[in-house]
């Protein structure tokens, strides 16, 4: 048994997982929890390598499996040398994406098939899978929006409609088929009602 907790933030593009992942970290700090605050892919020098090869737009077609087996090999790396030595010390561990993202971005966004992805879940993580998921969930029209208001779009950005759609519906499937885990929380409501329901999945599950 591992004495930290492990919470994931999914959700599409626009949905504004850097604001509310910074509400979140300040708020498990209020409490006195030691948190560790990492993303994917990403999180460790080699990961970022990685993240920066994935991100890049480019002229060349990226074949989707090349870009899955991408995503895992910084997986493996940043679960290894720093998800679970932070669990192990008993730090609470807040990260901005994990394999949900796979499944959505991947899977549905790409069309590979979801036992590949699970397959290459259980070679990186073995049996541990994120303690809560807090789903920020939005009209895809309006994430994009916000996205593109932002200036330079990286190479998932550009993606169409019809793939945000496709991720955006499994990341709802999973949220209903995993509901002990998920929270599904509305991101096309004004910040401060956002933040709200995040306060409240955090005492739900500072309480537990």
């Amino acid at each position: 048994m591992k004495p930290g907790l492990f919470i994931t933030v999914e959700g599409t593009e626009g949905v504004g997982k850097t604001t509310n992942m910074d509400f979140v970290e300040q708020w498990l700090r209020s409490k006195g929890l030691d948190v560790l605050r990492t993303r994917e892919p990403g999180g460790t020098p080699l990961a970022e390598t990685l993240r920066e090869l994935l991100l890049a737009p480019r002229e060349e077609v990226v074949d989707p499996t090349a870009e899955l087996l991408l995503v895992f090999a910084a997986r493996a790396q940043h679960f290894n040398q720093l998800i679970c030595p932070a669990l192990a010390q008993g730090k609470w561990v807040l990260c901005d994406r994990f394999t949900d993202a796979t499944y959505a971005y991947q899977g549905a966004g790409r069309g590979l098939d979801s036992a590949l992805i699970a397959q290459l879940e259980k070679v990186v993580q073995g049996p541990l899978r994120p303690d809560c998921t807090l789903l920020l969930d939005i009209d895809v029209n309006i994430g994009l929006e916000r996205a593109r208001s932002r200036g330079d779009l990286d190479r998932f950005e550009t993606e169409t409609i019809a793939f945000f759609e496709r991720v955006r519906d499994c990341y709802l499937a999973r949220a209903k088929a995993e509901s002990s885990r998920f929270r599904v929380v509305d991101a096309g409501q004004s910040l401060g009602e956002v933040q709200r329901d995040i306060d409240r999945v955090l005492e739900e599950l500072l309480q537990r």
